[in-house]
């Protein structure tokens, strides 16, 4: 019984440190994507705004396959690593589907409320132009960086929180047990 509770404090142990390494890295990849989307840009003009969705995707994919790979998979990796940082720092490693599911809403919907956020922030800073189509490819990049990563991982940290201590031990196979000679020999009255 001791043992039990030696191998969940250790367990525990472990899921706060991964709790902080997620908090720590939640905080730096914010303050990176603040600075990159809400820095001043000194421009001759800028575009107007596009409020009609798909829109700038349309024109993105006119400039041909390369330069709106380019262009569609920035908008899909600036908020992505929320996806799998958010549920990281939550620590909840969803034991059933149903609390999988919970999560990824959640992500998702913390992730469409921070790009949200940026493109609300970016209408008051001088050369950023405010871009529906920039919610919908963070928010997808949030949702396909939370199911591509957080299952394997959840995974891997429940099978790390069974076996705290390792592998079990193995017994080498036994008699029946140490009576069972003894009382062979006994004779028996029926």
């Amino acid at each position: 019984m001791q043992r039990n509770e030696v191998g969940r404090s250790a367990a525990t142990a472990i899921h706060v440190r991964l709790r902080l390494l997620g908090g720590g890295l939640l905080v730096a990849h914010l303050l990176l994507v603040g600075w990159l989307t809400l820095r001043p840009l000194d421009v001759p003009w800028t575009a107007a705004a596009n409020l009609t969705p798909l829109e700038g995707i349309r024109a993105d994919l006119s400039y041909g396959p390369l330069e709106a790979a380019r262009r569609i998979g920035e908008g899909l990796a600036l908020l992505a690593p929320l996806g799998v940082l958010l549920p990281l720092v939550n620590g909840s490693l969803a034991p059933s589907p149903l609390a999988a599911w919970s999560s990824l809403a959640r992500t998702t919907a913390a992730g469409v409320l921070v790009s949200l956020s940026i493109e609300m922030l970016q209408s008051a800073v001088p050369g950023q132009v405010v871009d529906v189509d920039s919610v919908l490819l963070n928010s997808l990049g949030v949702v396909l960086a939370h199911v591509a990563v957080v299952p394997a991982l959840r995974a891997r940290l429940r099978r790390s929180r069974r076996s705290p201590q390792g592998s079990t031990p193995r017994i080498p196979r036994v008699g029946l047990g140490p009576w069972t000679e003894v009382l062979s020999v006994v004779p028996r009255e029926y």
